[in-house]
């Protein structure tokens, strides 16, 4: 027999805690000493407890509980309800930590909207580019993210693997394609290179076009503070009483691979 505080240590629970299921008639002592009132315990109430603890975790109240011990549900099936709760707990954790990843970047949006300096936005022509690129489509801005990093990765791998020198630095474009958007990762190369790059499996050879007249500003920092940026120069064509037109680019100027909060990127909005 094991006293309460015993039963307790072993256990992994408080006494207190002990003496509350014995009140709600969950778990009661195996013996109460008549004369001190002390409870004793059993080793084999231990199986009970795992019970109880195991029904609370998965979201039981204690008045629900007794019915539950009481039919005296076995292991598997215990085991089974465990597996189906930490399934449901494992997939809300997911969810809040994607939701506090959202609020923590809309947070850094409006701080930088506090502490934002002037932009400088320039209106000029851009020249035509001939880019080896990867292509795909996504349904939601949310997905750019996370397509457009692996597809630079692959990109730059064969281009690497080809022995193409890169003729400046990386380019991303996008355009809108009713309801989705056409996403592009590009490095631009010359002529002398494009046999090459043509023989790099996935990867197309293109010309970007000469833009007559293209708003532009310098980001400053991280990708997941540059949709701040891109809302402004927005804001900017806007004011100057043009329309955005074609696909708008990223041209990565520099791009530590270290220090994210390092990066220079070039915006480029073509307009009319």
């Amino acid at each position: 027999m094991l006293t309460i505080g015993e039963f307790a240590r072993f256990a992994g629970v408080s006494v207190r805690r002990l003496r509350h299921y014995d009140a709600l008639g969950l778990l009661p002592p195996a013996s109460v000493d008549p004369v001190t009132g002390y409870r004793h315990y059993t080793a084999g109430q231990f199986r009970r407890l795992h019970r109880l603890l195991a029904l609370q975790d998965l979201g039981f109240t204690l008045e629900q509980m007794g019915p539950v011990l009481d039919a005296q549900v076995g292991a598997h099936e215990m085991r089974a309800m465990l597996l189906a709760r930490r399934a449901e707990v494992s997939d809300a954790i997911a969810a809040d930590r994607a939701r506090l990843g959202r609020i923590e970047a809309r947070l850094r949006l409006i701080e930088r909207e506090i502490a934002m300096p002037d932009l400088q936005f320039e209106d000029k022509p851009l020249p035509a580019v001939l880019l080896a690129q990867l292509t795909d489509e996504v349904e939601s801005v949310e997905e750019i993210g996370p397509r457009i990093g692996p597809m630079f990765g692959r990109l730059m791998g064969g281009v690497m693997e080809a022995g193409i020198e890169p003729a400046g630095p990386n380019v991303a474009w996008y355009e809108g394609r009713g309801e989705r958007t056409g996403i592009g990762a590009a490095v631009p190369i010359t002529e002398d290179t494009r046999a090459r790059a043509e023989g790099v499996a996935g990867v197309e050879v293109t010309t970007l076009p000469v833009v007559d007249r293209a708003v532009t500003v310098v980001h400053h920092g991280a990708m997941d503070t540059i949709g701040e940026t891109w809302q402004a120069l927005e804001a900017e064509v806007e004011r100057r009483g043009l329309r955005s037109v074609g696909r708008c680019r990223e041209v990565y100027l520099e791009e530590p691979q270290d220090n994210p909060d390092a990066w220079v990127t070039e915006l480029q909005q073509p307009v009319e």
